[in-house]
């Protein structure tokens, strides 16, 4: 019979835990939270702040499952996760339970692993009040901003809408970003670029300045035409040669921010999918004879901390497989952020010995693909650094400097497992130079000078932001794939090309807020009370406290807002064509997928359709429509007929207009992370882009 009941979150956590735990222990889960505030109402006093906890619904089954699993046992212990939500979850259990939350009744662990789970039942311990205390203060805090915020936006903007401090300060960025790139304006600059070869080898030096004198750009074309002039039947005579070694170092081991924005550079993962399947492979996955198994530390963390255990297995790892002159000879240096938590480990694989191929037939394709990334980049950081021989060549032509650079891998180190994304999309390539020397001429081959405008700063996407957020200390890493997902939901921004755009909702509603709510969309503000929540956790701070000296003139901008704050009226766009079923305008709306059309004759005419885009290309099919842009239900670009259902036309590559000259086929636009082609469906015509 058994003698304890552990109670977990999720059935998957279950599994695992129970296999390593025996008959001698029951494993249950509590599906998530049990307690919460409630919906209908703020649920907290705001003369001291208490909460009114009340059963979530649907949850009584549960507790009553758990309940008389209690009642068969001796001991119980609460393994929710080892961050404030899971100890927020114990403590809530155990206030269910009737459990004393001073007693033994707390068990966390980092990896679900059996060595782990083994060593965290030997040492039990109280529930931590001071996880329980920060996690009660951002709940509370946050019910204070929304619960009072939203009831005003819905009677001033439009029902449905809701106000969050993390959430509120995103689209502020993305509505600032976007001011930016409207108010930015343009400005000429000029490159000249030389095309030189040197023992039949190709390669480029570019303009770089006059008698030494780096020139920061040319600003037009009378300077291009002056300098081209004075080099103009001129000799490329090699003025200086720079040789010098560099080494780089590897990635530090992931933490939760920099997994969701690595995921999303090169798997082209969501943040809210990267932690979906993150949670899949730290709860656990069958692996056959080794029965369900945790394939990654806990993924909430931001902490680049790396046991000991972890580090001496991946340097046996790495003296097998790559040899002794590729493993590190030093410690990675640990980031520690200000005010980082700490709590965990970083983000790494259980056990090295699970490498991405032999998981191959058991992980799901986008599994494998995100455990090969954590896998790699642990390897990785582990790992000797790169050394580049890099080369800088001047030539003197007639008192005008060009030069060219160019680099050489001399020895891999790291980046024969694992190299680091950006977000420009950019990789370290070798860029080779043919052996020079001083006073020696080049011949040249052309010399080409191209206008090019300044660019706007980009817009925001998911990494980049999710970036931004960590940079300025806003949220933690439970909070930034949620608050992603919630500013779309409520339409305050949509995504075009990826890249995040604020929509006319949003902008007023930032505006508002920034009129009657400043402190609320401050970053430093808002960085300043995620300091104060740690400090809570800490036990440094009392979370009371904290919530009086918010709520103090809160309250007081709250009865300014109710009193000055104008009704604001959401008129919507006039498109230029009419409903086809009442012949009223159509008119632009936003919902929670994005812009639509809809009759402005509405709720007589419920009419609704998609916003279409003509690429200008004949339907190839049926030579009578015109190809447009469109979506699929998981939101992929795709190309079809504007005559469907008559015509069903589809490609998910860019038709272009022109046929192919070979055979007459449709050409399609092919992107590639390094380049564009252009390639006939039909033969093996291709051609580059650049």
């Amino acid at each position: 019979m058994a003698e304890s009941l552990v109670i977990v979150e999720s059935p998957a956590k279950a599994k695992t835990i129970g296999k390593y735990l025996g008959k001698k222990y029951i494993v249950k889960a509590s599906m998530g939270h049990v307690r919460d505030l409630p919906k209908s109402q703020m649920g907290v006093e705001v003369e001291d702040f208490t909460p009114k906890y009340i059963t979530i619904r649907g949850k009584g089954s549960v507790l009553k499952e758990l309940k008389d699993a209690a009642k068969k046992v001796k001991k119980i212990y609460l393994a929710a996760d080892p961050d404030r939500e899971g100890e927020a979850i114990a403590w809530h259990l155990a206030h269910s339970l009737n459990i004393e939350p001073s007693s033994t009744c707390r068990v966390v662990f980092n990896e679900i692993t059996k060595q782990a789970i083994v060593d965290a039942f030997k040492h039990p311990r109280p529930i931590n009040m001071d996880l329980v205390n920060a996690q009660q203060a951002r709940r509370i805090l946050d019910r204070l901003v929304g619960y009072n915020i939203s009831p005003l936006l819905w009677k001033k903007v439009k029902k449905g809408l809701s106000a969050g401090r993390v959430q509120s300060v995103a689209v502020k960025l993305i509505s600032d970003r976007e001011k930016e790139i409207t108010s930015f304006i343009p400005e000429e600059y000029w490159s000249i670029t030389a095309q030189l070869e040197q023992k039949k080898t190709s390669f480029e030096a570019k303009f770089y300045g006059v008698d030494q004198k780096k020139k920061k750009d040319l600003p037009n074309k009378e300077e291009v035409d002056k300098i081209i002039k004075q080099i103009q039947k001129q000799d490329f005579i090699v003025s200086s040669v720079q040789e010098r070694e560099r080494k780089r170092n590897p990635a530090l081991p992931f933490i939760t921010s920099s997994l969701q924005q690595e995921a999303a550079r090169k798997l082209n993962f969501r943040a809210a999918k990267t932690m979906m399947i993150a949670q899949q492979l730290y709860e656990g996955v069958d692996l056959g004879k080794e029965g369900v198994t945790g394939l990654i530390t806990y993924m909430r963390t931001d902490s680049t901390r790396i046991s000991d255990t972890a580090k001496n297995e991946a340097a046996q790892y790495i003296r097998e497989t790559y040899g002794e002159n590729f493993l590190s000879t030093v410690s990675p240096a640990e980031k520690k952020k200000q005010n980082a938590q700490d709590a965990h480990e970083a983000i790494r694989p259980t056990s090295i010995m699970h490498d991405p191929a032999s998981l191959k037939n058991i992980l799901s394709r986008d599994q494998l693909r995100l455990y090969r990334l954590i896998w790699e980049r642990f390897i990785a950081s582990q790992m000797a650094p790169a050394v580049l021989d890099t080369l800088t060549v001047d030539f003197n032509v007639n008192g005008v400097i060009f030069r060219s650079t160019g680099s050489k891998l001399k020895f891999p180190g790291f980046m024969k497992v694992y190299v680091e994304g950006n977000d420009d999309g950019k990789t370290d390539e070798d860029s080779f130079l043919p052996e020079l020397k001083e006073g020696q001429k080049v011949k040249v081959q052309n010399i080409d000078s191209k206008q090019h405008f300044t660019q706007p700063p980009p817009r925001y996407t998911e990494a980049r932001l999710v970036r931004t957020l960590e940079e300025l200390g806003i949220g933690r890493p439970s909070t930034y794939a949620p608050t992603l997902d919630t500013i779309q939901k409520r339409g305050y921004v949509g995504l075009e090309d990826k890249r995040f755009v604020p929509t006319e909702l949003g902008e007023i509603v930032i505006k508002l807020m920034e009129e009657f709510f400043p402190e609320i969309l401050n970053t430093d503000f808002t960085a300043e009370m995620e300091s104060h929540l740690d400090f809570i956790e800490e036990g440094k701070e009392d979370w009371v406290q904290i919530l009086k000296d918010f709520y103090k003139d809160f309250e007081k901008r709250l009865t300014v807002a109710e009193e000055e704050m104008k009704e604001v009226e959401l008129e919507d766009e006039i498109a230029d064509e009419d409903c086809e079923l009442c012949g009223k305008h159509m008119v632009y709306k936003f919902g929670r997928f994005g812009k639509f059309l809809a009759c402005s004759g509405f709720p007589d005419c419920r009419n609704t359709k998609p916003i279409v885009k003509e690429i200008g290309v004949e339907c190839p099919k049926c030579k009578e429509g015109q190809i447009v842009e469109r979506k699929s239900k998981k939101k992929r670009l795709f190309y079809g007929c504007n005559r469907y259902p008559e015509c069903d036309f589809l490609s998910w590559d860019k038709p272009i207009s022109r046929p192919c000259p070979k055979c007459e086929g449709m050409l399609v636009e092919k992107k590639g992370k390094k380049e564009t082609k252009i390639q006939c469906v039909s033969c093996d015509y291709e051609e580059k882009q650049l």
